[in-house]
């Protein structure tokens, strides 16, 4: 009922003309910034939150159903280019498929699980390939019964509570292999610590865990007895080539 309610409103809120409806927040953003400074901030920073939401989602709209940003970083091109054809490669917790199938276009032969299963419906749907193929699961307590020559980690651990003890299981269970990990950094923007200074929540994402330093991801790594090997900042985010030797 409040959903539907909260539509109705929307509904007769795009009624009035676009110019008045973006007045109408500046004068809000106006008021807010005019009271006492820390109540502002609070008010104005979730209201950047909320906006943040918005433009994702009509992202993915203009997209026709996939993040722009997967265009517009060119991520994919991190992990393509890592990545023979014909090698064996897990994407775990791949979501709406676009990475695992960036990979399976390029020849790689490729495993993408999730938990989620609307996303991995999502995923059949969209990308069909003799490559690639969706599996669902928990990969923090089932894994598939298989050798992976390479294992992909996209914006992956940041959402789970035992990342070592998770790498660990993963480089035990498949052998000798290589990581291909993409992280949020905590130190993208200065609205993070003074998110954290107000109290409020300061991760990227409401199912974060943690967010990474370089530094903070080297020692995990090397928690896991991983070998970190070739790392770059991009998008405030880290992407990582790490060896399943141990350290």
């Amino acid at each position: 009922m409040k959903e539907m309610a909260w539509q109705i409103l929307v509904r007769v809120f795009r009624l009035i003309p676009g110019p008045i409806r973006r007045q109408c927040c500046r004068l809000a953003f106006h008021a807010a910034a005019a009271g006492k400074p820390k109540a502002g901030l609070l008010e104005l920073l979730d209201d950047y939150d909320q906006l943040r939401n918005q433009i994702d989602k009509c992202g993915i709209r203009y997209e026709g159903g996939i993040h722009p940003k997967h265009r517009l970083t060119a991520y994919h091109r991190f992990f393509v280019e890592r990545i023979a054809p014909g090698a064996r490669v897990l994407d775990v917790g791949c979501g709406y498929g676009a990475v695992a199938a960036s990979l399976a276009e390029a020849g790689a032969i490729v495993t993408g699980v999730d938990i989620d299963a609307e996303s991995l419906r999502a995923a059949r749907e969209r990308f069909v390939h003799a490559n690639l193929r969706f599996v669902a699961g928990d990969a923090t307590r089932e894994l598939p019964d298989e050798r992976f020559g390479v294992i992909v980690l996209s914006n992956v651990l940041e959402h789970l509570e035992h990342r070592v003890v998770f790498l660990r299981k993963l480089a035990d269970t498949f052998g000798p292999c290589r990581f291909l990990i993409r992280l949020p950094m905590i130190n993208r923007d200065w609205l993070v610590p003074l998110k954290q200074e107000l109290g409020v929540p300061f991760y990227s994402d409401p199912g974060h865990y943690t967010e990474y330093t370089e530094a903070t991801f080297r020692a995990e790594m090397a928690a896991a007895g991983l070998a970190v090997g070739h790392v770059q900042i991009q998008w405030g985010e880290i992407w990582a080539e790490v060896n399943a030797c141990r350290a």
